[in-house]
């Protein structure tokens, strides 16, 4: 008997990737015309048939959920997707892992290749860029998925989204710096535009005014290397700054790093904190001072609530807020 044609085949007729073929079986909008034309001729040529009611099948009862991360190189963000897995792993199901290296083309197709295994529900802290093509694919999933850490706008809705307060973060690190006697206060890292880093920076410039205090605002890549060029850039052209909120721990670590060869000592010339609390702030030199987003918490709430809304449809808020603590170290100078 002649096996049947598979979406394989279809994609090698129409000179295609799979994930194409698979978007517009789903009838995605991000599909060019041209491109849909092509493969539903190499559909009919090749006597392909789409099974919707055995797909539909398969994505209710899979047990997968699709983790996609904009950066895995990132340790919160990896420590965050080792816990959510095991709390997933608790509610009997499995979770498929896939990093958009802040790629937005990369994460479209990531999602349409998860969308063919059938997953059930997504969790997807996204790469900025191109947002109507990544909703465009989500939307024609058509499955339970819910945002972290980020969030991509739209004008008519998007979809369910949780994330640490920022804005109270960035309140405590200045306040704590404040009251550790610091007059002129940094905010260093953070690319600037993006609603992340403004939520951040927002509680630190809010602080500074209720006191009187003028802003100094370095944005850039929230990495060590760029935090280590900002400790010189400081030394510099800042002199004048004797506290630092930096946008994450990468950034803040690179500060630190950078600071004895420049003749600076943390926590004395110049107070640093943090953000995120990874592991490796606990061991920097000094310790790392860092407003703690209680990532087991936030993973355990997280998996909870993709559970509930495959299991039991119960759809979480459209926004919600975690807490967050300052945790305090030897780099404020406490």
């Amino acid at each position: 008997m002649k096996q049947r044609p598979t979406i394989l085949d279809v994609a090698k007729e129409a000179g295609v990737s799979k994930s194409t073929v698979s978007l517009v079986l789903q009838g995605s909008s991000s599909v060019k015309e041209e491109t849909r034309k092509s493969v539903r001729q190499a559909m009919t040529e090749i006597g392909y048939v789409y099974n919707r009611s055995a797909a539909t099948l398969r994505s209710a009862s899979s047990g997968l959920i699709g983790l996609v991360i904009n950066d895995l190189r990132n340790p919160f963000f990896t420590e965050f997707a080792a816990l959510f897995q095991m709390e997933l792993a608790k509610a009997g199901f499995a979770t498929v892992l896939a990093n958009s290296d802040e790629d937005p083309k990369l994460q479209s197709q990531m999602i349409s290749s998860l969308v063919e295994h059938g997953v059930s529900g997504f969790i997807i802290s996204p790469s900025y860029g191109e947002e109507e093509a990544t909703l465009a694919v989500l939307d024609a999933a058509n499955t339970p998925t819910l945002q972290v850490f980020r969030s991509l706008e739209r004008a008519e809705g998007t979809y369910p989204f949780l994330a640490p307060d920022y804005l109270l973060g960035g309140r405590l690190a200045a306040e704590h710096l404040i009251a550790q006697g610091c007059q002129t206060i940094a905010f260093l890292g953070g690319l600037e535009g993006r609603p992340v880093t403004q939520e951040r920076m927002q509680g630190y410039l809010s602080v500074l005014e209720e006191h009187g205090l003028e802003p100094v605002i370095l944005t850039g890549q929230a990495t060590r290397a760029f935090g280590k060029s900002l400790a010189a850039t400081l030394k510099e052209e800042f002199p004048h700054v004797d506290g630092a909120i930096c946008f994450n721990d990468l950034v803040a670590l690179g500060v630190l790093s950078a600071c004895p060869d420049l003749g600076m000592t943390p926590g004395f010339d110049l107070r640093v904190v943090g953000f995120d609390d990874i592991e490796d702030g606990q061991d920097s030199y000094p310790p790392l001072t860092t407003i703690s987003c209680d990532i087991p918490g936030f993973a355990s709430s997280t998996a909870n609530q993709i559970v509930a809304w495959i299991k039991n449809g119960v759809v979480p808020p459209s926004t919600a807020r975690s807490p967050v603590r300052l945790v305090i170290r030897a780099s404020s100078g406490a």
